[in-house]
């Protein structure tokens, strides 16, 4: 999700500056959220910067490389299986339970997979 811009954000500020208008009315003057306005004045009030927080860290990835390793083998054995099939099978592996989409970015980030499936010659339509 991208930022909101400086602009907005001094706007937002300068208009609560005024002193006779609700955060909930400045949120929907802007078309923000409620809590963006609550964070942004608070960081403003404290920090004295408008500026978006920095990400420092990078939230790790939910399978370590050798569950990563059994989730290849697990595509591998079986290409045609469902994304929620794979993530049955490597639970019963590793006991490690994640969402369908997970399993779907671990095969196609650390995997570099697709698994878009093709349609044989014989199921095309002229």
């Amino acid at each position: 999700m991208k930022a909101y811009s400086l602009d907005l954000r001094q706007k937002v500020v300068d208009a609560y500056a005024c002193g006779d208008i609700s955060q909930r009315k400045l949120a929907k003057n802007f078309g923000v959220t409620l809590s963006f306005v609550q964070n942004l004045l608070k960081r403003h009030r404290e920090l004295g910067t408008l500026s978006a927080k920095v990400r420092t860290e990078q939230t790790p990835t939910k399978l370590n490389p050798e569950q990563i390793e059994i989730l290849g083998q697990l595509v591998a054995a079986q290409p045609d299986a469902t994304l929620s099939e794979l993530r049955e099978r490597l639970y019963q592996k590793t006991e490690v339970l994640i969402g369908v989409a997970t399993v779907n970015r671990m095969v196609r980030q650390k995997l570099h997979l697709n698994l878009k499936k093709k349609s044989s010659p014989h199921e095309k339509r002229h």
